[in-house]
């Protein structure tokens, strides 16, 4: 037997299965109360006393004609009525259940009853046909049902309704904790540094020290990889530069094919280092206008004599994002487009949850088998993509997935509909 199809119907948050896990017992619980305790207590309340009353009712009516005293004794008003007072039939609001009972049970043990009426919660009337005279008797409704059975109800939810909120607002203090720390690590997923400190539960604490742990190991990776990087970064470049000075003092015939093999080391180099770099250079994330980014790299590439367009678009506002990486990536799928195709436009498009960013152009595209491989480091796809074109040495797309990455987001690759080239998105979550 399986339950999956009840997950759909169960909440997604930690509150909202909290609250089902307090209210679904509690409502049960009540309900069940309720049933059987009407069952087996105000039903058999109801019938003792209304037996009760119908032994009473027939012994005044035994004893009608000697004296009152009976009567006065068994609190009954007993006397004749004409035959023209007789109601037409029972008389019972709908929703006075324990009327049915009494009813009942006093139809089964009064002879001659004839009418029940039950019209409020204080008295009860019955008409009696004996011997050819009509009596009607009237007696307290407490002597046939218990009184005020509706206060068990409005007590049982008042205190039920007040218990699990209090038992509510106790286990949300004990979520919270959990929650800080859920929005701590997604924090520092997409790149910002959140202030957390461990509290709550001990299970809850362990987990949170645990998170500052990894969170600090991975800042000092980072910190250690920054480090790393400037001293192989002054290494590298030190014997390049000695080998431009040399190349210099050659004749042009041969310094020149050395010369493009050099500036092809120094491109490969430079966009090592800029796929290594990776979140080194991130800081922390600052209100940054989407719109004007991208306009400003767009306005850099038509500058250099590129065919790229900015796509028009309503103002978005501000999003917290990291400017310089972010600008890295785009400014590589502009340069990618520019490779490959005559024409790039892009677009900016901000919703309620994500920001997009996106680059098409008109030129072969990638297949769809090739796409996810294109994200990876060092990869070119020679067959759809001339590197005759250009100088890339496979890391333009896969530094751009890395700071989507780094911002919490993803880059997707798919077709241009309507420009029938490659489609580029970096798709952020707010």
């Amino acid at each position: 037997m399986t339950f999956a199809w009840l997950k759909r119907y169960m909440p997604r948050s930690l509150y909202g299965r909290a609250a089902a896990i307090l209210i679904l017992p509690v409502v049960t619980l009540q309900l069940v109360v309720s049933v059987v305790f009407i069952q087996r207590h105000f039903e058999g309340v109801t019938e003792q006393l209304s037996r009760e009353l119908a032994r009473a009712v027939t012994f005044a009516l035994e004893a009608k004609g000697e004296d009152d005293t009976g009567e006065r004794l068994l609190g009954i008003d007993l006397h004749r009525v004409e035959a023209e007072a007789l109601p037409a039939a029972n008389q019972r609001r709908w929703f006075d259940l324990t009327g049915l009972v009494v009813i009942r049970e006093l139809n089964a043990h009064i002879p001659g009853l004839e009418r029940v009426m039950l019209p409020d919660d204080y008295g009860v009337t019955l008409y009696i046909r004996r011997d050819g005279v009509l009596y009607r008797a009237e007696a307290a409704r407490e002597r046939v049902s218990a009184s005020n059975p509706h206060q068990l109800f409005v007590n049982m939810l008042f205190f039920g309704a007040l218990m699990t909120l209090i038992a509510f607002l106790y286990l949300r203090n004990q979520l919270r904790p959990i929650t800080r720390l859920a929005a701590a690590a997604e924090a520092f997923g997409r790149g910002r540094a959140m202030r957390y400190s461990p509290s709550g539960a001990t299970e809850v604490r362990a987990a949170g020290h645990a998170f500052l742990d990894m969170r600090a190991r991975i800042e000092r990776h980072i910190e250690q990889r920054t480090m790393m990087l400037s001293g192989v970064s002054h290494d590298l470049r030190t014997p390049i530069t000695r080998l431009r000075l040399g190349l210099s003092l050659l004749d042009d015939a041969d310094r020149e094919p050395l010369e493009r093999d050099v500036e092809e080391m120094q491109a490969l180099i430079d966009a090592f280092l800029d796929f290594a770099r990776g979140d080194a250079e991130k800081g922390l994330a600052e209100p940054v206008d989407p719109v004007a980014l991208v306009r400003g790299v767009v306005e850099d590439a038509q500058r250099g004599g590129q065919a790229v367009i900015m796509a028009p678009g309503d103002p978005v506002g501000e999003v917290p994002l990291h400017p310089q990486p972010l600008r890295r990536a785009v400014q590589n799928l502009v340069a990618n487009a520019r490779r490959y195709a005559k024409t790039c436009r892009v677009s900016v498009t901000v919703s309620e949850k994500s920001l997009r960013i996106r680059v098409e152009d008109d030129g072969p595209g990638i297949a769809p088998e090739d796409r996810e491989k294109a994200l990876r480091p060092f990869v070119r796809l020679d067959p759809a993509r001339n590197q005759d074109r250009g100088s890339g040495v496979g890391l333009g797309l896969a530094i751009a997935a890395d700071i989507a990455r780094a911002h919490g987001g993803v880059l997707r690759l798919s077709e241009s509909p309507d420009m029938g080239g490659l489609r580029a998105d970096i798709v952020i979550g707010l």
